[in-house]
């Protein structure tokens, strides 16, 4: 059971200074929360005394923020706790996939120490709920299913998670159909794709696939498209369809998406309403190099969006830390995001859309009933959190500090 206590001093956004109808900054004002079976069940001034004699933690006027949610990575891809090594060159997609079907089953560290160590720095970094695909294979059946999950069981308590089943080597082209409905009899929630055109072969019958194992076993889908222009951009099209027909919609994403970044701008807008009417999610990794999905535009449409860092340390890429706030401020950077109120907004794209003000200034975020899912930040507010990348002091999952100090 959780604990119940004080968090006293507590940082939080009030508003936002205005000049001349030109937002300046943002107010804070210092709070105490009382914490109690993992919820905010009390929010005082902390000019208000305490009467009761539960413990407390003094968060000595540190900023608080809501938690950071990762939505796209790959706990059994990771090298992290392996020794180090680049990335081997390739011609194609499928000779990447046959070094990694090599490479990790013959590492001296196991994928449950490898996820654990990248669990381990989600932590640190205020992440408090993963998404995480997994591999399904026929050389590789649900081992790494059974090893991620043993991992996720080791954190037990120290955050949430989803588990995508994820054909990486193709649903139709590996006939991994029968293994990917195991995995989801086995506690995956969501099923994953790939590529359908390039990958699969056959758009179609590889997106009927995907929602008839879905349906099937009541879970969502989370589609790698990675098909760029007019093919991913018709390949959305009709999963926003096949989403609607299944009654699916809340339940699907589509992570990468690079097509929504190579079509006109009024032709995204176009998009964007038939991915809102679907209910579809976008998630992006904010590549370099790279045009991806145009989240101001989505999100101003009624898309939902959210960023997630993917590979980190693997066969695919030498890159990645697995600190979503570091992807976030990639965003804004890129973006031109770097006035007080775009970069505050930016928060919501890796906590699940919370943010402690809305667009006009009125505090949203917290109030008496959330989840105590929280990241103390050493930082005097979002937009400075976001610009500079502040230190994360103290992780709170579920009313527990699961990581740092106070």
């Amino acid at each position: 059971m959780s604990s119940t206590f004080w968090l006293t001093n507590v940082r939080l956004e009030s508003g936002y200074d205005v000049d001349q109808g030109i937002i300046t900054g943002t107010k804070t004002e210092c709070n105490h929360l009382l914490i109690k079976e993992g919820k905010i069940a009390k929010i005082l001034p902390s000019t208000e005394a305490i009467t009761d004699n539960l413990p407390k933690k003094d968060v000595k006027q540190q900023l608080v923020l809501p938690s950071f949610i990762e939505k796209h990575c790959h706990l059994d891809k990771t090298l992290l706790s392996d020794r180090w090594r680049a990335v081997t060159p390739v011609k194609n997609i499928f000779e990447r996939l046959e070094i990694e079907k090599t490479t990790l089953p013959n590492l001296e560290t196991t994928t449950q120490e490898r996820a654990e160590s990248l669990l381990n720095i989600y932590q640190q970094s205020g992440v408090t709920h993963v998404r995480t695909h997994v591999d399904i294979y026929p050389e590789v059946g649900l081992k790494n299913l059974e090893e991620v999950q043993k991992a996720l069981q080791s954190f037990e308590g120290k955050l949430s998670y989803e588990i995508v089943a994820f054909p990486q080597h193709g649903l139709l082209r590996t006939k991994a159909k029968d293994l990917v409905r195991e995995a989801v009899r086995q506690g995956a929630s969501l099923v994953g794709g790939v590529d359908p055109a390039t990958v699969d072969g056959d758009i179609e019958a590889s997106l009927q696939e995907m929602v008839e194992i879905a349906v099937e076993g009541n879970a969502g889908i989370d589609l790698h498209l990675h098909d760029a222009d007019h093919l991913g951009i018709f390949t959305m099209k009709r999963l926003a369809q096949l989403t609607k027909e299944a009654g699916l919609q809340g339940k699907v994403s589509i992570s990468h998406a690079f097509g929504l970044g190579d079509i006109s701008a009024a032709q995204a807008e176009a998009m964007a309403d038939i991915l809102a009417d679907a209910g579809i999610t976008i998630i992006t990794s904010v590549p370099l190099g790279r045009k991806f999905p145009p989240v101001q535009l989505l999100h101003r449409k009624g898309v939902e969006v959210a960023v997630g860092c993917d590979n980190i340390f693997d066969v695919w890429s030498p890159f990645g830390n697995g600190d979503i706030l570091e992807r976030a401020s990639r965003l804004a950077e890129i973006s031109g995001w770097v006035y007080e109120q775009s970069l505050a907004q930016t928060l919501s794209f890796i906590t699940g859309g919370k943010t402690p003000l809305n667009d006009q200034g009125e505090q949203i975020w917290p109030k008496v009933g959330d989840d105590a899912d929280l990241v103390v930040v050493d930082a005097t507010c979002s937009a400075e959190t976001i610009a500079r990348r502040s230190k994360r002091v103290a992780t709170i999952f579920q009313g527990e500090i699961v990581s740092g100090t106070l």
